[in-house]
């Protein structure tokens, strides 16, 4: 159940944080950001990918099998990017450009992208269930900038609560699928791959974009080494 609720309220909890407490500390923003992409890297590198091997080494694979998980963790890199064309960045808390034309239309385009990775987030839950913390600690700071962002564009409380909840709802469909489609658990290491890829891509965007010009930042760097630390533990 938990593979299903928390990526969902991760969204609510930052979407009613903005809604309610209006925060307009970006630092603090920043800084939750940075930890999260800690987090998220932690979680990737200590929970999924030993998981992913170990489950390639349980069962009688050759060694072309076992390399050609980092071609899947590639094609997770190279997908991300992809996406990020549509999304503007917006899986890792920035925008790389304005929101025009927001006020007259729903974004189609970065609903979708952001749908896909979404999506595709929930796949490895079921097998990697511990990958869910990582998730909700990733989605956070995503929904509460998402917000601000709509709200400044003009887009509308309406159209951001409405793109919102839909997106909300986009990682527990996708561990729903990975749980009752059976081309889909034939496949579950390929998939867990994927999202390697895509985490490891988001999470260091995000420890890179928060570093402010590379200068050096006591409270950055405390917030990551606590995600990281935090990551280990679970």
């Amino acid at each position: 159940m938990r593979n299903y609720l928390l990526p969902f309220l991760s969204i609510i909890i930052g979407t009613c944080i903005v809604l309610w407490l209006k925060p307009n500390n970006k630092n603090r923003i920043k800084l939750l950001l940075a930890f999260s992409g800690a987090f998220l890297l932690g979680m990737t590198i200590f929970t999924l990918i030993p998981e992913v091997y170990h489950s390639l080494l349980e069962g009688e694979h050759s060694h072309e099998d076992i390399k050609n998980i980092g071609l899947w963790i590639i094609i997770g890199i190279l997908l991300q990017i992809v996406l990020e064309f549509f999304s503007h960045g917006a899986e890792h808390g920035h925008f790389h450009s304005p929101a025009k034309g927001l006020r007259k239309q729903f974004p189609w385009g970065l609903f979708v992208s952001l749908s896909i990775h979404s999506i595709l987030e929930g796949f490895p839950l079921h097998a990697h269930s511990n990958m869910v913390y990582g998730i909700f600690i990733h989605h956070l700071p995503i929904a509460m900038v998402l917000t601000i962002f709509f709200l400044d564009s003009g887009i509308g409380i309406k159209k951001t609560i409405i793109f919102l909840f839909l997106f909300s709802l986009m990682t527990p469909i996708g561990a729903f699928l990975a749980n009752t489609v059976p081309q889909l658990v034939a496949y579950h290491t390929q998939m867990s791959a994927i999202v390697i890829g895509i985490f490891l891509h988001i999470s260091s965007v995000i420890l890179f974009e928060t570093a402010e010009g590379h200068k050096f930042n006591y409270q950055k760097l405390g917030v990551i080494i606590l995600g990281f630390a935090l990551a280990f533990t679970l």
